[in-house]
């Protein structure tokens, strides 16, 4: 698949086992799906709840579960009107996206990727 990422640990609702308590999290990228933005083993901070913008990259679930990483589009209805986001690969040769998935529910996408905290890359600065 390549499109999974690994969550990290989170305090779950007692209502809702896939709500997370705390509002940030930290995923793993798994794949090659979203090169050359993001590669397999970054890590990255995720802001659970965080409304998305176009453009802004995500964690979203698919209907099957898989927890994914991919690039919100734009807002769309699915065929029954229910609104949601069409999400993208950054490499649309890898991955599953909404190509192939449509329109993801709105509830479904997870939270916002704020950051890539690791592995530092190459010729970044590092402080003292």
């Amino acid at each position: 698949m390549g499109d999974e990422v690994e969550r990290g640990p989170r305090a779950a609702a007692p209502s809702d086992s896939s709500r997370p308590l705390l509002p940030w999290g930290v995923a793993r990228v798994r794949g090659d799906s979203m090169r050359p933005h993001l590669r397999p083993g970054d890590r990255l901070l995720v802001r659970y709840g965080a409304r998305p913008r176009p453009g802004d990259v995500v964690l979203a679930r698919f209907p099957d579960g898989t927890l994914v990483v991919k690039r919100a589009a734009e807002q769309r209805a699915d065929r029954a009107g229910v609104p949601g986001w069409w999400l993208l690969s950054d490499d649309p040769e890898r991955g599953v996206d909404s190509r192939h998935r449509g329109v993801v529910p709105a509830r479904d996408v997870v939270g916002v990727v704020r950051l890539r905290w690791w592995p530092p890359r190459p010729g970044a600065r590092r402080s003292a």
